[in-house]
């Protein structure tokens, strides 16, 4: 598969941290609220900046999981089709090109499911190829873009596109003071990423800026199912969010990374760019630590975190198209894509940009 372009997509309103932090002290309402350890938790995120779906005030006022879930659907759409149309014009295609649409979201619950939705509004073709991702979370950015190249692999004429879709603000519940949701309301924000791909035959002669993938890898932990997630009541999404994961992120990642290159003849000296999805400033220490990585190598995803925080599935793909448009890859370079996600697990997808390209 080769990459055609990958690209961003954010809700327009945004405001500083500390900001968000004095609204959501309100919101939270659990009478045993420890405020000065929700604000901890809030500025030791790192982000400095999040953009949400809806005005910082509108919040106090979401009384109900249907209430939000219909905020969801509404502006899901709406953020994901721009996304699309946007990735879609950068690619020089238009909708009617596309052959299959990969949708991944976690944070609300749409049936018709959201690439249906979006393809309605963005004017794909009736026929369209269309698979939802569920459930994913995190790691579906890098596990979307693995299964578009497995589908472009067998289907070498067509193009295929991968939909990210998060607005983790409506998903914050009002009466949990739990340290789960205190960390989860001052780390995740609203986006959305649109990735277009097309097959071998489709591609032809590799494009300037284009990357190919060349394999991918997926890895579920043992015993770790309650690590990460939701869980699904009347409220609506509570959080499940263990303060182990960078521990287990640490024991595994280095040899899942070593392993799978070893199966291409490559090490980690071999890759010239990493990826990696910034699940917050621990994971990023982790997985800096346990692959040898320099704070040059991850300073994208710190960025990413600082200024928009976690998008969930959405923020390995803004990392992404922030490392195509501020560090090109060099021809014939190395890079891996990497996100972990509820499962627990892991994503790992092996990137190659061409030795020569087209303009």
């Amino acid at each position: 598969m080769e990459i055609l372009s990958v690209v961003g997509a954010l809700p327009p309103h945004r405001h500083q941290q500390g900001d968000i932090t004095d609204a959501l002290v309100d919101v939270v309402t659990g009478g045993s609220l420890d405020e000065r350890k929700m604000r901890a938790l809030h500025a030791n995120a790192g982000v400095e900046e999040r953009h949400l779906v809806l005005p910082l005030e509108d919040y106090a006022g979401l009384a109900s999981f249907d209430q939000a879930n219909d905020l969801f659907l509404e502006h899901a759409v709406t953020l994901g089709a721009r996304a699309l149309e946007d990735a879609l014009k950068a690619a020089d295609l238009v909708p009617s090109d596309v052959d299959m649409i990969v949708s991944a979201t976690v944070t609300g619950l749409a049936v018709p499911s959201l690439e249906a939705r979006i393809a309605a509004v963005v004017g794909l073709r009736p026929d369209v190829k269309r698979v939802p991702l569920v459930g994913l979370g995190c790691v579906a950015g890098a596990a979307g873009t693995a299964r578009l190249h497995d589908y472009l692999v067998g289907h070498p004429d067509d193009v295929a596109v991968l939909v990210a879709v998060e607005l983790c603000s409506l998903t914050v519940q009002r009466d949990d003071v739990s340290t789960a949701n205190l960390v989860a309301s001052g780390l995740f924000g609203d986006g959305a990423a649109a990735l277009v791909g097309a097959g071998a035959s489709r591609a032809g002669t590799p494009r300037a800026g284009a990357l190919r993938v060349l394999d991918s890898r997926s890895r579920l932990y043992p015993g770790s199912e309650r690590t990460m997630g939701f869980d699904v009541g009347s409220t609506g999404l509570r959080i499940v969010l263990d303060a182990q994961v960078p521990a287990i992120v640490g024991q595994y990642i280095r040899d899942d990374v070593d392993t799978f290159l070893a199966g291409h003849g490559l090490t980690r000296a071999d890759i010239s760019f990493w990826i990696c999805h910034p699940g917050g400033p621990k994971v990023i220490d982790a997985l800096r630590q346990a692959l040898d990585l320099t704070e040059h190598e991850v300073a994208l995803t710190r960025d990413s975190l600082r200024r928009i925080g976690n998008l969930s599935s959405a923020s390995v793909l803004h990392v992404f198209a922030d490392t195509l448009r501020e560090r090109p890859p060099g021809p014939g370079s190395f890079g891996m894509l990497m996100a972990m996600g509820p499962g627990f697990c892991s994503e790992l997808v092996l990137l190659r940009a061409p030795e020569g390209a087209r303009p």
